[in-house]
């Protein structure tokens, strides 16, 4: 069922008897996807990968702690339920000082190990629940979009991010995204799991800075029109209508705002900045931007020039 159909009464009851799991639910998107599905009379198994997370009580709300790299509190987690809202927050790391850039970068790199480590335990557990009917996998755009200047194919959900670039420019958040989005669907068609993907964009909700590493790359993203957001309810809302739609099938590409004009690209910086009292300062990645902004305004002004003389 779509959320807003039709049917949306007839199948009332029907969702009533279900139970279904948000997992990580500590975040932005954990806590909108909650929220909804409790309204629609679901029974919610909230998992959570940290302890410092709050859920008012409900009575068809259970709260779950769970590791993405322990199989076991997974499978505990999703025990009994119909579906699995699955996501995995790649973290933030700190500013670091060039003498620790090798340790940084051994950092990011058990982070990618991490997540598609969590994505093969998402995935077995859920193919070992009997009552299991569908995997909401939450995915990103970066997983899509970087690819080699010399490949101009358009971008569709058809299309997957270069490893072997994401690698070279270390594109951490888009390597991870793509090595577990692949891992988590070969897994699932192999254990018979019916899986849908949502590659989103920039989750733009409270806390988010210049650091988030979804930006790294962000001038690139945005010379080629494909640096995206999209707002917490926005994709909270395609999560359901991915699990409750019986149609839907394999990967939808999901953001409510493009940042392809200066305007967009300011709104966003503000939106950066503002975001906490002590956020850091704009990163390099999106300083380069405006000053990307400035040559194009430059360049197009000498073409006119050059045209009037002409």
């Amino acid at each position: 069922m779509c959320p807003g159909s039709a049917a949306e009464a007839a199948a009332a009851a029907a969702m009533n008897s279900k139970s279904v799991c948000v997992m990580d639910a500590s975040g932005p998107l954990g806590h909108a996807l909650v929220a909804r599905l409790l309204r629609r009379g679901y029974t919610v198994h909230a998992a959570t990968y940290h302890q410092d997370h709050h859920y008012d009580h409900h009575p068809r709300l259970k709260l779950f702690r769970a590791d993405p790299s322990d199989y076991h509190a997974i499978a505990d987690a999703v025990h009994g339920c119909s579906g699995l809202f699955a996501i995995f927050n790649t973290p933030q790391l700190g500013s670091t000082s060039s003498g620790l850039q090798c340790h940084q970068q051994q950092e990011e790199e058990a982070i990618v190990e991490a997540e598609v480590r969590a994505a093969q335990n998402v995935v077995e557990a859920c193919a070992q629940t009997e009552t299991m009917e569908r995997v909401v996998f939450t995915s990103s755009v970066t997983a899509v979009v970087w690819k080699d200047k010399d490949d101009h194919r358009a971008l569709d959900e058809t299309s997957w991010s270069d490893l072997a670039l994401c690698t070279r420019f270390k594109l951490w958040h888009a390597l991870a995204k793509t090595l577990s989005e692949k891992t988590a669907w070969a897994l699932a068609m192999d254990r018979g799991v019916d899986m849908v993907a949502i590659n989103a964009g920039l989750l733009t909700a409270p806390g988010l800075t210049a650091e988030h590493p979804y930006l790294k790359g962000a001038p690139n993203m945005y010379d080629h029109g494909v640096l995206v957001t999209v707002d917490a309810d926005f994709l909270a809302d395609a999560h359901v209508a991915a699990y409750e739609c019986p149609t839907a099938y394999g990967r939808y590409l999901c953001f409510n705002n493009a940042v392809c004009r200066p305007e967009d690209a300011a709104r966003l910086a503000r939106m950066l900045s503002s975001s906490s009292s002590n956020a850091p300062p704009p990163s390099d990645e999106l300083k380069v931007i405006p000053q990307r902004i400035h040559t194009k305004k430059l360049n197009k002004l000498m073409l006119e020039f050059d045209g009037d003389l002409h």
